[in-house]
Formats: C-alpha cells, sequence, structure tokens
C-alpha cells in the first residue's frame, strides 16, 4: 500500500518537473492559440490572390451602400479610386456576425481571410467578427452540393453510387432491415 501511494506521488512530481521545464520554452517565443501569422500590409497583400493571409491595414473610412454591403476603405482620400488594389467587404447577410463597423475608423487593423479578385481588385469578404482576431472567415456551405436537399426525407443530398444497388438488393441497407423514423410532433 506504501509503495503504490508512493509510486503516484513520485509520479505527480514527475509531471510538475516536466510541465515545469516546458514553460519557459512556451515564455519565449513556442506556439499557442494565440500566435498568428505576420500579417503583411495592403501593398503586399494584393499580390496574393486566393490564399489565406492575415493583412494589416489603416481604416480610414467605412462606406455603406443603400443595399446594406459596407467597405473598410483602407486607402487615404488623396488616393483615387483606379490607384486603390485593395478593399475590404462586409454583405448585408454578415451584419449580424461582424458587428458595427464605425469603430475601426481611423484605426489599425490585422484581418485574417482569404484574398480574392473583386471587381478588378484584390480584397477579403468580411463575414464574422472573429476574423479581427486571427480567427476564420465565417463557413458558407456550397449551395450546388446542397440543391434538392431536405432533412425531412432520407434522400441523400448527392447522388452516391456507392449508395445504390446493383438492381437485385441494395447494397448498403436491407429495406427490411430498416428501422422506422420517430414520430413527427
Amino acid at each position: 500500500m506504501k509503495l503504490r501511494r508512493m509510486a503516484v506521488i513520485a509520479s505527480g512530481w514527475a509531471f510538475v518537473f516536466f510541465a515545469l521545464a516546458l514553460a519557459p520554452a512556451a515564455l519565449a517565443g513556442g506556439h499557442s492559440k494565440d500566435a498568428s501569422p505576420a500579417c503583411v500590409p495592403v501593398a503586399e497583400a494584393a499580390q496574393q490572390a486566393n490564399q489565406d493571409a492575415c493583412v494589416s491595414a489603416h481604416i480610414y473610412n467605412v462606406v455603406e451602400l443603400r443595399d446594406g454591403t459596407r467597405f473598410l476603405d483602407v486607402c487615404p482620400a488623396e488616393m483615387t479610386d483606379q490607384d486603390c488594389r485593395f478593399l475590404i467587404v462586409s454583405l448585408p447577410e454578415d451584419r449580424g456576425d461582424v458587428g458595427e463597423l464605425a469603430r475601426y475608423r481611423d484605426s489599425d487593423v490585422h484581418l485574417r481571410g482569404t484574398i480574392r479578385a473583386m471587381h478588378g481588385r484584390m480584397g477579403i469578404v468580411l463575414s464574422h467578427a472573429r476574423q479581427f482576431s486571427g480567427g476564420p472567415e465565417k463557413f458558407k456551405p456550397n449551395p450546388r452540393l446542397a440543391r434538392g436537399f431536405n432533412a425531412q426525407t432520407e434522400r441523400a443530398p448527392v447522388r452516391d453510387p456507392n449508395l445504390a444497388g446493383s438492381g437485385h438488393v441494395r447494397g448498403f441497407m436491407n429495406t427490411r432491415e430498416k428501422e422506422d423514423l420517430p414520430p413527427k410532433r
């Protein structure tokens, strides 16, 4: 009994020493969840098409169109629209997830997102507020894959030949062994 208790205590101390040995390395620059890749300025971001990147920008103005689309203006007022090669856009359907953008006016931000070509310029779609802290964009499913899908039916959203029968017996699930769905309420 004493031997078992001593083994448990020794393993506990071994864990503590191991954790203390790793602590200086973690504090000296080890990777953590908060660590994000170096942000590139707007001028360099315009050269990185179709890449997930962190962009550092100064927001000069926030412009809202009648339909609710909002733009974060990253170019100074003296620069012409033709010379401004980068934009940040927030769509109306993402307003609830993005929040109020006026607070970013006249401030420096770090924004993560996929850099895409938009109307002759490069830009990032701001779809969620977590992008300001290095988080990913909001997931938007491909509508072509989800077409015809209804959760109430048993039909798969995509025709998969592996699930289809060969004409004799269903290959995936026999209809006689099928479970009944719970009654609808």
